[in-house]
């Protein structure tokens, strides 16, 4: 007998796991991948650390989730500082002095600032009805044209004019010479890799990697071999699609070994420039400041979600979240279940407030 059926390997579920055995809980983790990790599974590649399913940079402001998560692995001192290429031209990011710099030439934060404000005052949006319409009336018009219009294009497959407003809430400009991506106060990489984390949570614990949930729960022998289920799947897929399918963006990787110590200087470069076809490629040796000899690249491209693909970005938008309250209200009703993570609760979480959600889950499970 099991207290505990834990669908998915991810930081969300391993870690679940590992709160529920530190209260003497029996659990079994099931994952229909052949790897642990979820999302933040990283493969090793000619000696490098290769983040599998895309780039996964920790940073948090919470003091008390960075000294958690350093109890499962040591971090380096990564700084997130991405540049982004439009054309034959290099732009740091955020968008910053050093951007501002290279775009007018010019030295000082009232110059940029002066420069952004006439921009801005030229186009006279007083209500952004889209999309290109908000990122112009925050940014102005240079910004916009080399630094967002074609990246986010590519990440939607729609023109900036057909997407809404609320997409883009706000556009941080940063009249600084900072190229620091995130404002959070801890940031690293763990030294080895994601993977070690969830091995550590997951010592002591029963794991079936190639288990597909829905498959292993029609066996009554399994069905009656578990008292309480943590899902982290889709909550719609759940539920059998009764009341409609949520919809995702996915991301698909070319991933290529090169011959060469550094093919780009930077983990992540940006490509905001419709010809380009894929968004960024990212540079994984750079963010363990690898040494060998070798690098392993990989491009990522936006791309239309259907099902069957892998769900990326959540869509959270009016239809999708009408639709998502309507499975939450089912969700409720449940008493042997509890939904999480991105799939589980429909929602976009960085890795911090993924451990966020676990101790309220915990704290609620156990009564804490």
């Amino acid at each position: 007998m099991y207290d505990y059926l834990i669908v998915g390997s991810g930081l969300y579920g391993a870690m679940f796991a590992y709160e529920a055995k530190k209260r003497g809980k029996k659990c079994l983790v099931i994952d229909k991948r052949s790897h642990i990790g979820g999302n933040i599974y990283c493969e090793n590649i000619e000696g490098i650390n290769v983040h599998k399913y895309g780039a996964h940079i920790f940073h948090t402001s919470d003091k008390k989730i960075w000294d958690y998560i350093n109890t499962f692995a040591e971090f380096n001192n990564y700084i997130n500082s991405p540049v982004a290429i439009y054309k034959d031209e290099l732009y740091n990011l955020p968008f910053n002095m050093n951007t501002f710099s290279k775009l007018w030439g010019i030295k000082t934060p009232a110059e940029a600032k002066k420069i952004i404000a006439d921009q801005i005052a030229d186009l006279n949006i007083t209500e952004p009805k889209n999309l290109e319409e908000q990122a112009l009336s925050l940014v102005g018009t240079d910004v916009y044209q080399k630094l967002i219009k074609g990246y986010t294009e590519k990440q939607w497959e729609r023109d900036c004019k057909d997407l809404p407003a609320f997409i883009i809430k706000r556009l941080p400009l940063r009249f600084t010479f900072d190229n620091n991506y995130f404002n959070d106060r801890y940031q690293g990489i763990p030294i080895g890799g994601y993977t070690k984390i969830i091995e550590k949570m997951l010592e002591g614990i029963d794991v079936l990697t190639d288990t597909d949930y829905f498959e292993w729960i029609k066996d009554s022998k399994n069905a009656e071999s578990i008292k309480k289920t943590l899902f982290t799947g889709p909550i719609d897929q759940f539920y059998n699609y009764c009341y409609g399918v949520l919809e995702y963006r996915s991301v698909r990787f070319e991933t290529e070994v090169l011959d060469t110590d550094n093919y780009q200087g930077n983990a992540v470069v940006n490509y905001t420039d419709r010809e380009v076809p894929y968004t960024r490629i990212i540079e994984h040796k750079h963010f363990e400041f690898g040494k060998q000899p070798k690098t392993v690249i990989s491009r990522e491209y936006s791309s239309e979600w259907k099902l069957g693909d892998e769900p990326y970005y959540t869509i959270n938008d009016d239809k999708n979240n009408t639709l998502f309250a309507k499975y939450r209200e089912l969700a409720d009703k449940e008493e042997n279940v509890i939904f999480g993570g991105r799939l589980g609760n429909y929602k976009y979480y960085d890795m911090d407030k993924v451990i966020a959600a676990v101790f309220e889950a915990i704290a609620k499970e156990f009564g804490e």
